[in-house]
């Protein structure tokens, strides 16, 4: 089996999204997403959907398409498919950015997985067939008292647990955004008060700041409250460029630092951060190089003994889970979420989304080849946007 094609196809689709400078909803907000498309000889295709910011959620940028359809295509036309680590290898050394050669490798993993007639988790080497999963929240989605409401609301839904993206460049006391300060610690302590006090010490909480405290002690005096109030881990706290930083936050906190969540590197960063001791726990998606690139990392986080917990939601993050041991790899990041965003509601492009929660909290791994996708091409060529 040869490959023939890459192509990339744009179109416009609309769902709930959350103005975090504005702390509002934006009901059927306009998206445009991508689903990239490897043809091959045989006439089997394999697909992934997305690789915006938002994972598979949105697309990727023009420049990432023109990318993948230019110089990535000529270098793995005529390729074998199914050799999957050969053409990742290829992409790394010959430094292409993470976000192309990730959606290049999931669709490869799609592709493979439809060949074998099995899902992505399955043909990787199944571990588990459900993931429980957690309620991740927008940023600012409102003053301290809204998280404690709305973490009632996700606890009564079913959710065992729930993280916290506190306040960012925005100030929950005037409802305004503060372009010079991105972070606001006197109201992301009363947050996490508010929360562990309204859900009762039985939910697991997680607390997640996306790299806004710029200084040690800010951090430190978060991270002490957090311990106190029993969070499971202290997410991104700092910017990843202080590697230093992070050593001494590890050791001067008993709470878990859960680091790097966005540096650029995959595996080999995350290997390097574990040696340095600047993370206790590692951060990974497969926007950070593909499935094989997760996959990789999980294993060496197994190996030296450290959890590797995904970051985002989506099939293929969902698929690395299933392929990985809940003592390594344990929550799924359900969400994001806020009050009014009605993040279930059914893709129009899809025959249904990738993770619905059961009563008990879980999440069932897709069953169908591939990454599991069932593709509603009308909508796509309805809403095809011109190149």
């Amino acid at each position: 089996m040869k490959i023939t094609d890459v192509r990339v196809i744009r179109f416009r689709t609309f769902a709930d999204r959350w103005d975090i400078g504005h702390a509002r909803l934006k009901p059927g907000a306009e998206v445009h997403q991508t689903i990239t498309c490897i043809d091959t000889d045989e006439g089997l295709t394999g697909y992934f959907l997305g690789g915006g910011k938002h994972g598979d959620q949105d697309g990727m940028s023009p420049d990432e398409q023109q990318l993948i359809e230019g110089r990535v295509r000529d270098m793995i036309l005529g390729a074998d498919p199914l050799d999957r680590e050969l053409i990742w290898k290829w992409m790394w050394v010959r430094n292409i950015p993470e976000v192309a050669q990730s959606v290049i490798d999931c669709a490869l993993w799609d592709l493979a997985g439809r060949h074998a007639g099995l899902p992505v988790y399955k043909l990787m080497g199944g571990a588990r067939d459900k993931v429980p999963a957690y309620a991740s929240t927008y940023p600012n989605i409102g003053q301290p008292q809204t998280y404690a409401e709305h973490a009632l609301a996700c606890q009564a839904e079913g959710y065992k647990a729930y993280k916290i993206h506190p306040h960012y460049f925005w100030n929950p006391d005037t409802g305004q955004p503060t372009n010079g300060r991105p972070s606001n610690i006197r109201a992301d302590i009363e947050t996490i008060n508010l929360v562990r006090e309204a859900v009762g010490p039985e939910m697991v909480l997680m607390y997640d700041v996306w790299g806004t405290y710029h200084t040690i002690e800010e951090t430190i005096k978060v991270g002490r409250e957090l311990e106190k109030l029993d969070f499971t881990w202290f997410e991104h706290p700092m910017p990843e460029y202080r590697v230093e930083s992070y050593r001494r936050l590890c050791r001067e906190l008993s709470i878990p630092v859960l680091a790097p969540e966005i540096a650029a590197g995959g595996v080999f960063t995350r290997a390097e951060w574990i040696l340095q001791g600047a993370s206790d726990m590692s951060r990974m998606d497969i926007r950070r190089g593909g499935v094989t690139g997760c996959r990789k990392t999980a294993v060496v986080c197994e190996a030296f003994g450290q959890r590797c917990e995904i970051h985002m939601a989506g099939w293929g993050n969902l698929q690395v889970m299933g392929a990985t041991s809940e003592d390594t790899s344990e929550w799924y990041e359900k969400g994001l979420l806020a009050p009014g965003v009605d993040y279930d509601a059914p893709h129009p492009y899809l025959e249904r989304n990738c993770d619905p929660m059961d009563a008990e909290g879980y999440v069932a791994l897709p069953q169908a080849p591939g990454l599991g996708y069932e593709i509603i091409w009308d909508h796509i060529d309805e809403n095809r946007i011109a190149a």
